[in-house]
């Protein structure tokens, strides 16, 4: 697949590349079902064990393109089929039997950044910095985060992180468990490399059994927090005053 998202396999690792460069890898509806289609692939794929997510260029991500905040806006039908695709990111990552590694620099922003806490592991180059914007928009997150990083974080932290929306580096993520390792930017995707091949000589059936009983051991909520986040967001994004303040930005 070569376009917004560039997936290629090197062994039993699935390299999934965000590549809308020129705009730091923005979610545009085309990034999103790329990404979508590939996730499906590594995941259909018997050889592949472990899968890392990563950025082209100078960021990760840097969000939601508001570029096209008007067709994302047309319709309330609209903005539903939007803001369920990008959820729906999030149930493939986090329902996937694979491993998914998030090898993260640069930016990284609003919706790539509540992909990248559903991850498996979190690898951030030192340099990353990285915010919540879209309460401060009017809009809403996604991902779950309301109850996976409250579980994290506890629910002040999480209230800070989500309301206040302020600009954090990279050593706040590893204090708050974000991130699992900060590594020098130049040996982001060697360091994951590492990591997903250590990952692809567990035997898969347990490696899957793990990863399902864990997150459904300690995100038992996740479901109606979506759900919730789902039906916010739709109303954020048609919100007159979200438009404004994103249309000014």
């Amino acid at each position: 697949m070569n376009g917004t998202v560039v997936a290629t396999t090197e062994g039993a690792v699935a390299w999934l590349r965000l590549n809308r460069p020129d705009r730091l890898n923005a979610m545009n509806r085309q990034l999103v079902d790329d990404l979508s289609a590939a996730l499906a692939a590594a995941e259909a794929d018997e050889a592949v064990r472990a899968i890392v997510l990563h950025g082209e260029g100078r960021a990760f991500c840097s969000g939601d393109d508001l570029k096209d905040l008007d067709a994302q806006t047309e319709s309330e039908a609209a903005t539903q089929d939007w803001i369920e695709a990008i959820q729906g990111i999030t149930r493939q990552i986090m329902g996937s039997r694979k491993i998914v590694i998030a090898a993260v620099h640069g930016w990284c922003v609003g919706g790539a950044l509540e992909w990248v806490v559903n991850c498996d592991f979190r690898l951030f180059a030192d340099t990353t910095r990285w915010f919540f914007p879209e309460v401060g928009y009017g809009f809403f997150v996604t991902g779950g985060v309301t109850a996976l990083l409250t579980k994290q974080a506890g629910p002040q932290t999480t209230k800070e992180l989500l309301i206040l929306g302020e600009r954090q580096d990279a050593s706040r993520a590893l204090e708050l468990g974000i991130a699992w390792k900060l590594v020098p930017e130049g040996e982001l995707l060697a360091r994951a490399r590492a990591l997903a091949q250590a990952v692809a000589t567990r035997p898969a059936e347990a490696v899957a059994a793990a990863k399902h009983a864990i997150n459904e051991g300690f995100h038992s909520s996740l479901a109606e927090a979506m759900e919730r986040e789902t039906a916010q967001t739709v109303r954020g994004f048609l919100s007159a005053e979200a438009q404004a303040r994103a249309k000014e930005f």
